[in-house]
């Protein structure tokens, strides 16, 4: 059971990576709201590196954010977290494959295996909290200035890239929480003892008490 449930981790967790990387490279994280009196004729959206404007015949013109520095804090912040789990998730993958218990790599024993396997559970969760965190502080600010009545620009909803980024994070944390079951096997590894050249513990003797002190005169 310890097995299959570290199997199935491992595959959420590569599911997790791919949706994640899905997710950044998605233009829609906010969509250009058509609530209102105001007809809108074409339809703007963003994501953490460039705004898009699609007319009503279809035709969509993007434009790259020209400058990091001059971009608000909470998208740069956004783009490291982001950036940050995919590294993780790459790294948890490598680490995660030597430690599941069906493969064997070498003559690693199934201890050390197990360690590898919470290291990857470890910090593929770890990656789908900077996953959580980033598209939960983009949708906040775009709430935020959704229901800000003094906020004179364009009112924006959510998109379907913070969707799908807070399915790769959920996916990521699970599978995460999957991994880290091998603990079971660093627990029930067997304490080492003490050592003993010839591979078998010395038998130890020991003197019967003499009771007869004459007998024990004759021996001295």
């Amino acid at each position: 059971m310890s097995t299959a449930l570290e199997v199935t981790g491992f595959f959420m967790c590569v599911a997790s990576w791919l949706v994640t990387g899905i997710s950044l490279a998605n233009d829609y994280w906010k969509i250009s709201s058509n609530s209102g009196n105001v007809i809108i004729s074409n339809r703007q959206y963003e994501n953490l590196w460039h705004s898009c404007a699609e007319s009503s015949t279809g035709v969509a013109d993007c434009r790259d954010f020209q400058t990091m520095l001059a971009l608000p804090g909470h998208i740069q912040a956004c783009r490291a977290l982001m950036i940050i789990a995919l590294i993780f998730g790459l790294v948890s993958i490598i680490v995660s494959t030597m430690g599941l218990k069906c493969i064997k790599i070498g003559a690693a024993k199934d201890e050390s295996k197990g360690k590898l396997a919470v290291s990857g559970g470890i910090l593929f969760i770890l990656a789908g909290l900077c996953t959580m965190v980033a598209t939960s502080w983009y949708a906040a600010r775009v709430i935020q200035e959704f229901h800000n009545p003094f906020f004179g620009g364009i009112k924006f909803e959510l998109g379907s890239g913070l969707y799908i980024g807070w399915a790769g994070a959920v996916l990521s944390i699970l599978g995460g929480s999957f991994l880290c079951s091998a603990f079971k096997r660093i627990s029930k590894a067997k304490p080492k003892g003490a050592y003993y050249p010839s591979g078998k513990p010395a038998t130890i003797y020991t003197a019967a008490p003499v009771s007869n002190p004459d007998t024990a005169r004759a021996y001295v």
